[in-house]
């Protein structure tokens, strides 16, 4: 057979495998458009209902009437929550744990996971996996013990801790200093390690390789660790409920869960309002910084 009949033979098959890989494309593309709408509706459908809710009276809400739709829109429940004094004070003690959350668990995290992933010495791979695992024990575990070590304090030394929003400064890295700072180590071992070497050789100490070096190359996983670490101090609940009670030192989730529900009476509106604005600061860090946040992911992920 020579190599045009050959030629010619095979031109079908390679139509048939060209239309059946397009079929398997057409039908891939309509299964993925399925699945990422439902799961937008799925995941859309409680803030937008979260919004709505909020631009409604309290009438409104409590009439049998379709609750997707708003037939009177008002803005009064976002102008009676941004002139509460209450909700400002809310806010104000997350805007403040939550940035000096996020400064003590860089000061810790960073030059820990430097240490881990460069200086090795014995025990160093275990330590790290110990870091890691500390941040999976849940603090639905851990608010108990230490609500007893508070005591404790308070009992021997008559410092109290308990009923003070910045003892939320003292909780809040238990959680936040563990994974950020496995995030680290995993984006300084993809570092590669001439750089480090190539800075000992001029002269550098360690301190000056973190410094100059790595924290300026690992800037991506430093902005995934503060991104994480700032939208677990903005978002805790659990910390605040146990350990802070008066209006005065509350924070934005727990506030608007107990000023804003009283006995039986829900002020939906205001809560959904109040909701919706807790949620604003978390959304607009991820939207401005979310490639950098993935990148840092990603790169931690893997070693060299």
């Amino acid at each position: 057979m020579t190599a045009a009949a050959i030629t010619t033979a095979a031109r079908p098959a390679r139509k048939r495998r060209s239309g059946s890989m397009r079929r398997d494309r057409r039908w891939a593309m309509r299964w993925s458009y399925f699945f990422l709408i439902a799961f937008a509706i799925f995941f859309l459908m409680p803030p937008v209902y979260m919004l709505i809710t909020s631009l409604k009276t309290s009438a409104e809400i409590s009439a049998a009437t379709n609750p997707w739709w708003v037939y009177h829109p008002t803005l009064g429940n976002y102008v009676e929550l941004l002139t509460s004094r209450q909700y400002l004070t809310f806010f104000r003690n997350s805007a403040l744990v939550s940035v000096i959350v996020v400064a003590i668990t860089m000061l810790i995290s960073v030059p820990a996971a430097f240490a881990l992933s460069r200086m090795r010495f014995w025990g160093s791979v275990t330590l790290a996996t110990g870091v890691f695992l500390t941040y999976l024990i849940p603090e639905t575990l851990l608010f108990i013990p230490l609500f007893k070590m508070f005591a404790l304090v308070n009992e021997y030394t008559g410092i109290q801790l308990i009923n003070r929003w910045w003892v939320l400064l003292l909780l809040y890295p238990t959680l936040t200093v563990p994974f950020c700072t496995w995030i680290m180590i995993g984006y300084f071992a993809s570092i590669p390690k001439e750089l480090d070497e190539a800075a000992l050789m001029d002269g550098a100490n360690y301190r000056q390789i973190l410094t100059r070096v790595f924290i300026p190359v690992a800037l991506p996983g430093l902005i995934a660790a503060t991104i994480f670490a700032f939208t677990v101090s903005w978002a805790q609940f659990l910390y605040p409920l146990a350990f802070t009670t008066s209006a005065d030192q509350l924070v934005l989730p727990v506030g608007v869960v107990t000023t804003l529900i009283k006995g039986d009476v829900f002020n939906w509106g205001q809560i959904m309002t109040g909701a919706l604005l807790g949620a604003a600061p978390p959304l607009i860090v991820y939207a401005f910084l979310m490639d950098y946040y993935i990148a840092g992911l990603t790169a931690g992920a893997t070693k060299g």
